[in-house]
Parts: C-alpha cells; structure tokens; sequence
C-alpha cells in the first residue's frame, strides 16, 4: 500500500469500543489474588472498557478447568450483570474439540458472558473450513460470540486464517466480531476492507499491542496492554472521539509500554503487565507465577518513567487515579 492509499482509511471523532484483559495476579503462595483481581476488573469496567478474562494474561492455557468456573464466578459476583468477554479453552489435542468448545462456550455464557474460543491445539490442526463449521455450531450456544486469529508468537497455536474463511466467517449472525492479533498492518486493512464490503456492522478488534494506532483506521480493539491503565486507554479514546490531538501524545506514550512490554520474549510480557500493576499499587505481588517467563528488574525504572508521565498525561485529562 502506498502513503495516500493508507492515510484516506483514517476515520476521525470515531467512538471506539476497547475491550481490555484483566491480569490474574497471584500471591507469594502461588494462590490466585482475588481481591486484586476483582479491584482490576470493576476499575476495567468503570472506565468504559469491556473486561476481558482467561485470556492470556488470563493464564487461560495454564489453569484447571475448575479455576477457570472459579474466574467466571468472581467476575458474575463482581460486575453484576455488566458485560464481559470470557476465553472458551478446548484442551483436547487430537481429534474433534467442538464438543469441548461447545460445553466453555455454554458455561461463559450462563454467567453472562461474551465468549471467544481461544485458539488451541485442537482448532490449529482444522482446515479453514472445519473452522467456520465450528464458529456455525457455536453458534447455536450464544446470543454474541466473538472469534480469534492471531500470530502463534502471539498466543500458543495462533493462525492466521484466510480471506475466504474469515468472509465466511462474518456470514454467521451471531459472530459480532474478529480479534485480529497477525502484528501485520497490511493484514488489519485488509481485514478492515473485507468488513466494509461484507458486513460493516462486524467488529475488527485490534490485538496488535504493538501498533495501537490502528483504531484510527476503523479496527477497534481487544488488547492486552490495556492491563496495566485502562484509564489510560479510556481517555485516549475519548480524545479522538473528541478531535482532541493529545490522543497523539498519550497514544505515543502507551505505545512506548506495548513495545517495552511485548518485546521479545514475547511469553514474558505478562511478568512486565505484573511489574507495571505491582509498581501502580493495583497488585500485590509480581513474581512470575507457574514457571512463567520474567523479565529484569532494570525493566522498574523505565516503567517508573513512563508512569511519571502518564499521571501527568491522565491529570491533565481530569481523570483520577
């Protein structure tokens, strides 16, 4: 794509829908942080951010399928009838998983939940095909249902489908939207182009934590940063909502985290999300949990920074802390 041909794709005083993961924080003795939790999830919520859980930050891939009922509790307890969006996980790994899926599925959505199969080793080894024949059958479980394709780098069995499958895909009434993660911006507006053709009312959730700047080309967005200042994310919206330009300096601001945050190892960016919350008071404790990645404590000092900054930026906004 050319320069001209990219900047006609932005779309100013837009509203953007964000939806933001929740960070499942753990205690010194390895047991899940509720309360912390629980603050994070109302404060996601409070903000305007749709809450996401058991998604990676989630450790949707490392709980027992009874923590992760345990995780839908707490959050139909806490947000009372607010709207969320739940990983469905399939663990199976040979043969078919749908019938894995489908049970998820009915759980999140008994607790009134979104649900978003996440990508597994069962539904990496479907053809494109058998994927939007499981999305049809899903179907038939929820009222809203949300798909995912993303870059394996991204999340364990990531894939990138093709264009006829996610076409097919945006034919099925009740998938309301795609969490597009391929880290590739070419691949975003072509996503973005096949929506406008297909179905303009079909969500592009952005899950390029890399490249934040992609609301303002019509994906909204599903990120996982957004963890570590939802309120952050919340009032850069609301600034190009507004036409205000200090979206630029604090969408600058938040990409500078995304980078720090989800660079390579790109599986450790959970311990940096930890590190941010611990340093902002919102957890408790940040050691990585269940032999996950971690990153240097050199890492403190350049999130200090950026926190110093964008409590300036969130102030100046009139938003508190």
């Amino acid at each position: 794509m050319t320069i001209p041909e990219v900047v006609v794709k932005i779309r100013t005083r837009r509203p953007i829908e964000g939806i933001s993961a929740v960070l499942l924080p753990f205690r010194e003795d390895s047991s899940i942080d509720f309360d912390s939790f629980s603050e994070n999830l109302l404060r996601t919520s409070d903000v305007g951010l749709t809450p996401a859980v058991n998604v990676e930050f989630g450790l949707v891939n490392r709980l027992s399928s009874d923590e992760l009922n345990e995780v839908l509790d707490v959050v139909r307890d806490v947000l009372v009838a607010r709207p969320f969006v739940a990983g469905a996980i399939a663990t199976g790994t040979s043969g078919d998983v749908t019938d894995e899926y489908r049970r998820a599925v009915s759980e999140i959505v008994q607790n009134g939940g979104t649900p978003l199969p996440m990508p597994s080793e069962g539904m990496a080894a479907m053809t494109d095909s058998a994927w939007v024949s499981l999305f049809e059958v899903l179907s038939a479980e929820a009222n809203a249902i949300l798909a995912y394709e993303a870059e394996p780098q991204v999340t364990p069995f990531g894939r990138i489908q093709s264009a006829e499958a996610v076409r097919s895909l945006m034919a099925i009434p009740q998938v309301v939207g795609l969490r597009h993660a391929s880290l590739s911006r070419r691949l975003e507006w072509e996503r973005l182009g096949l929506r406008d053709e297909v179905r303009p009312n079909f969500k592009i959730y952005s899950g390029n934590d890399i490249a934040l700047d992609m609301v303002m080309y019509g994906s909204d967005y599903f990120l996982s940063i957004s963890a570590c200042a939802p309120e952050a994310f919340a009032l850069r919206d609301a600034h190009w909502k507004n036409g205000d330009a200090r979206f630029y300096e604090l969408n600058d601001l938040l990409q500078s985290l995304g980078m720090l945050t989800f660079r390579p190892p790109v599986a450790a960016a959970r311990h940096s999300a930890m590190q941010m919350l611990r340093l902002r008071g919102r957890i408790g404790h940040d050691s990585p949990a269940r032999g996950e990645p971690s990153r240097p404590k050199g890492d403190i000092e350049i999130l200090t920074k950026i926190i110093e900054r964008l409590d300036v930026l969130l102030h100046a906004g009139h938003v508190h802390l």
